[in-house]
């Protein structure tokens, strides 16, 4: 049987205008996965957060440092979607050192669909993941 779920990676202020790391079409990037969230939502797919914060341990980042407004989920994002759990990072893989995997497995989820900012960076590094190699199927939207 077939349970995917939505995995939102990076939806954060930081790459948004304003934020320190602003990104070529963020704003269409950002209606793209509210309308990824709506259409989750009413079949009842479950949906989970991915926010990537800077490890402090490294000293100060150029961006999603703890503490900073960039380093926060969109409002609007979160507000799509506002019982999904929120799994933090601290690797371009979702799954790297996080609780991404167990988050899905109480979810009985089986398959992902992931979305999200830098899909060439964060998004893919989650899809080539050997732990996403436990899921039925993997799509990148």
């Amino acid at each position: 049987m077939s349970r995917p779920a939505l995995i939102v990676i990076d939806l954060q202020n930081d790459y948004f205008p304003g934020g320190a790391f602003p990104l070529h079409n963020a704003e269409e990037t950002l209606s793209s996965v509210l309308n990824a969230i709506m259409r989750a939502r009413q079949t009842g797919m479950p949906v989970v957060h991915v926010q990537h914060v800077a490890d402090s341990s490294q000293g100060l980042a150029p961006f999603f440092n703890a503490g900073t407004r960039g380093v926060e989920i969109r409002a609007d994002v979160l507000d799509a979607a506002p019982d999904a759990p929120i799994v933090v990072k601290h690797f371009a893989d979702s799954f790297e050192q996080t609780t991404l995997h167990e988050t899905l497995q109480s979810l009985q989820v089986n398959e992902l669909l992931l979305c999200g900012m830098m899909t060439q960076n964060c998004v893919t590094h989650t899809a080539l993941s050997r732990k996403a190699d436990l899921y039925r199927k993997v799509t990148v939207l």
